[in-house]
């Protein structure tokens, strides 16, 4: 297990130096001036000697392969430098947004295992009935619909016509009502495609000879699903599961935009507003570095879950 998760260390290497490289050009080629942008007065107007006093402060005056080099090198080091806007370090920013999206993307995942497991486990035991074609058309219906409009939606009828729930913001913290709409939104997406994979999981599996077996001896059938039939069916869906957690933990941004929810979504996006280079390049390594961190954990979690997975045999 240590060669096999050492081994995955290695390989993340190439793929971060990839991305940096891929962020760091296409913010750079991005049209927009930061030091004007940043620099620019209330009243619209721009001080020369100020632009290029702010250039030669950040390093900005410098060829673009030098700034990279000199930012991957800082990156290194743990230091992924400064906002340009609040001259605060990156790593900050992101912490505190990065609680933000963590919050949100836990409970979306719970939302999506409550929906979605249960749902594909029916369906698989109800093959081809009414139950099972009601929930294939409305995961069929999740996925198709689009985050932004289903976060409309839910906006318009809870906060708006039924005043039950804020439409946006992150209140104290801590306030449940502001992560419901937001969490729904996210889950719901995720809940589709899960429910689809578990239904097709469990079909697999109850139709194997040990499920066959099991039956025949008697087992009681609720043995048989639970034990182990949605043992072997877990392996796919947990899959698709870390993937999604993945993604959440990235932050959705056109929901988190949408509620106005301060997570790393709307970092980034108010970052590329401000042609804040610094925050935006801080941002897509850190979305890089958790995204393969899950799908790494994601793949050791086979071994716990089919003991018959050996990482490293032959």
């Amino acid at each position: 297990m240590f060669n096999y998760v050492l081994k995955r260390i290695l390989q993340l290497i190439p793929a971060l130096l990839i991305v940096s490289v891929a962020s760091f050009s296409i913010i750079y080629f991005a049209p927009g001036d930061p030091a004007e942008t940043i620099c620019t007065g209330p009243d619209g107007n721009t001080n020369p000697e100020s632009v290029e006093k702010f250039r030669i402060e950040m390093g900005l005056d410098k060829p673009l392969h030098t700034q990279y080099l000199i930012w991957l090198n800082n990156v290194v080091h743990g230091d992924l430098g400064y906002s340009f806007r609040s001259e605060k370090p990156v790593f900050e920013h992101i912490i505190t947004a990065f609680k933000a999206t963590l919050k949100l993307s836990i409970v979306s995942l719970v939302v999506s295992l409550i929906i979605a497991v249960p749902l594909g486990i029916l369906s698989a035991i109800r093959q081809n009935s009414l139950i099972d074609v009601s929930c294939m058309v409305g995961a069929s219906l999740g996925v198709s619909m689009p985050n932004f409009w289903l976060g409309l939606l839910l906006m318009l009828l809870f906060g708006v016509y039924l005043h039950w729930l804020p439409v946006a913001g992150y209140g104290a913290g801590g306030d449940i009502e502001h992560i419901i709409l937001p969490a729904i939104t996210l889950g719901t997406g995720s809940a589709a495609v899960t429910a689809r994979l578990m239904r097709s999981s469990m079909l697999e599996a109850l139709g194997q000879d040990y499920i066959q077996t099991a039956r025949a001896k008697g087992v009681p059938e609720q043995v048989v699903i639970g034990k182990h039939a949605l043992k072997n069916a877990l392996i796919p869906v947990v899959t698709m599961v870390g993937l999604n957690f993945g993604y959440l933990l990235n932050g959705s941004v056109v929901v988190e935009t949408i509620f106005g929810w301060p997570g790393l979504g709307s970092l980034i996006v108010d970052s590329i507003n401000m042609r804040d280079y610094m925050m935006v390049q801080g941002c897509m390594i850190f979305v890089a570095v958790l995204f393969v961190a899950v799908n790494m954990i994601v793949d050791i979690s086979y071994k716990y879950i089919d003991p018959r997975i050996h990482y490293g045999a032959a």
